[in-house]
């Protein structure tokens, strides 16, 4: 079960090495023409999601997002002062001595808070909430480690996701983004996602990256598949599915997913194809609502993501890309009227029905063999009722029978003569 678990954590493919983006070493060895071609070559994605308008109203300020990964590495430029470092859940797991690498967690990271580097922060990677926090706990290990077999076999582990979930709420988190997935849904797993969503903390998943199994539905992956889960599916330039994304009616809505660039650890710059970026994506834009409107709860701001998202399918609804693409900038429009119809919507918690004040719960007594009586004497009552209404018919027929005239009627030759009486 574990290793399911793990062989989907890292939810996307990482491609270190480009030429024209990659920048291995320390992070001052970044030029800055990389971290200008860079900053160029991820602006398509973010306009194709409208971030440059939600921009116009708010960048994510006093938002911290959770992100339950392989660990961010705090010391890059594009993530500087913007992470705060949880407990890891994974430790042991890895021999002593191994320093991780926290190369798919700090991808994920810059993605959704990325405030980018260098003169003015004009190069390097910019997240769709840059102003936003992140809180990095280490839940699982990147697929290179050596200790993964260990943390796949060992039942130490098997609470890992949930024991972050529930750490990120009492930290703080207004968001929560899981880029990771199972095959194998679990209780804990789920319990904790239902406190999560009770403490008003909108949670995020990717759908998973089993759609080019085959041609039909893909598997439920959790914790993507769980109720109240925004589950993300990938998205190529048209907004059509991504041959890998996963493919079923736990999608909620689609983020681009192909070719994303992102930050790495160590100075590097990383593209990667996956339901993990699409769902940073998305939990970036959940930071911008929660920005502007702290209060919402997170089935208004699902609901405000799903009613405003661009290239819907035609039925409304696809398994492939859910409710459409995710739309920054309308989802935030809509987030506004939602949050402006609430006040006037349903009934505080202290609310009741009635005047007067609370009292102890009437309690009325009746007879049930008043009730059988009743029930006999109205059954008695109707077929009297019947019985009358048949005499009465078979006495105007009567009446009707000894006023009409003797009718007698012959044959003859053809023609029907009729003689009345």
């Amino acid at each position: 079960m574990l290793n399911q678990a793990i062989r989907l954590a890292a939810a996307c493919v990482l491609t270190a090495g480009l030429p024209a983006v990659s920048v291995p070493g320390s992070p001052a060895a970044s030029p800055p023409g990389i971290r200008q071609q860079v900053r160029a070559d991820e602006m398509p994605e973010l306009r194709e999601i409208d971030v440059p308008a939600a921009w116009r109203v708010t960048k994510g300020a006093g938002v911290t997002v959770a992100v339950l990964d392989t660990g961010a590495d705090p010391a890059i430029p594009d993530l500087t002062g913007s992470v705060t470092t949880g407990p890891d859940y994974t430790l042991g797991a890895d021999p002593p001595g191994y320093q991780p690498p926290h190369l798919h967690g700090t991808y994920i990271a810059s993605l959704i808070a990325g405030h980018g580097s260098g003169p003015g922060r004009s190069g390097g990677v910019i997240g769709v909430a840059p102003d936003a926090r992140i809180l990095s706990v280490r839940v699982i290990l990147d697929d290179q480690e050596p200790g993964l077999d260990v943390y796949n076999a060992n039942p130490r582990y098997a609470d890992a996701i949930p024991d972050g979930i529930r750490y990120a709420v009492g930290h703080g988190a207004q968001v929560i983004n899981m880029s990771l997935g199972s095959a194998v849904p679990t209780r804990a797993t789920l319990l904790a996602i239902g406190y999560a969503i009770s403490h008003n903390v909108v949670v995020v998943a990717s759908a998973g990256n089993e759609g080019n199994s085959g041609r039909g539905f893909t598997p439920y992956s959790y914790p993507a598949s769980f109720t109240g889960v925004i589950s993300v599916a990938a998205v190529g330039d048209t907004g059509q599915r991504a041959s890998f994304s996963d493919r079923n009616a736990s999608v909620v809505i689609s983020a681009p997913g192909v070719n994303v660039v992102g930050a790495g650890p160590g100075g590097e710059y990383l593209i990667a194809s996956g339901t993990s970026p699409a769902a940073a994506f998305v939990s970036g834009v959940a930071a911008l609502i929660r920005s502007k409107y702290p209060q919402l709860a997170p089935a208004l701001v699902t609901q405000a993501l799903v009613s405003s998202a661009r290239h819907r399918p035609p039925a409304g609804y696809s398994p492939s890309t859910g409710f459409g693409e995710v739309d920054a900038g309308a989802a935030l429009a809509a987030a506004g009227r939602l949050a402006a119809q609430r006040p006037g919507a349903g009934l505080s918690a202290s609310a009741h029905f009635g005047t007067g004040g609370p009292g102890p719960i009437q309690v009325v007594r009746r007879s049930y063999r008043k009730i059988v009586a009743l029930v006999v004497l109205a059954g008695v009552a109707v077929l009297g009722f019947l019985l009358a209404l048949t005499l009465l018919v078979m006495q105007v027929r009567r009446s009707r029978a000894q006023r009409a005239p003797e009718r007698n009627v012959s044959a003859d030759g053809g023609n029907m003569t009729v003689t009345e009486t």
